[in-house]
């Protein structure tokens, strides 16, 4: 998939998160030509989707994407408060092992935090 083609196609998606983020996140591997976490980890363990942990203030969340050391990943729906996701996953931060990049998505704007 040529950045165009991931471009033409997620523009006119408009379904919900739950819908299609794990698709989206499939497709930008293929444009990045990195594998997915299903091909990398099939076990999960370090690179995963709907990664289960605790938050810091109790209680359990997920983080939409998790690679071990390098990763949090937080998706919204389209136009989507990316201030909220930031604060959502810096929740997880710690339960996540520290990861260097913490990074929203709303399928069109990317956010990271360093």
């Amino acid at each position: 998939m040529t950045p165009q083609q991931f471009i033409d196609k997620w523009k006119r998606v408009e379904l919900k998160e739950r819908s299609s983020s794990q698709s989206h996140f499939n497709d930008l591997c293929l444009v990045l030509d990195v594998l997915n976490p299903i091909e990398a980890d099939p076990t999960g363990e370090e690179y995963c989707f709907e990664k289960s942990l605790t938050k810091q203030k109790g209680g359990q969340g997920f983080a939409d994407v998790w690679k071990k050391g390098h990763f949090g990943w937080e998706y919204k729906g389209k136009r989507k408060d990316l201030k909220e996701a930031f604060t959502q996953l810096s929740q997880y931060r710690e339960a996540l092992l520290t990861p260097v990049l913490l990074i929203v998505c709303d399928m069109n704007r990317f956010e990271l935090l360093i």
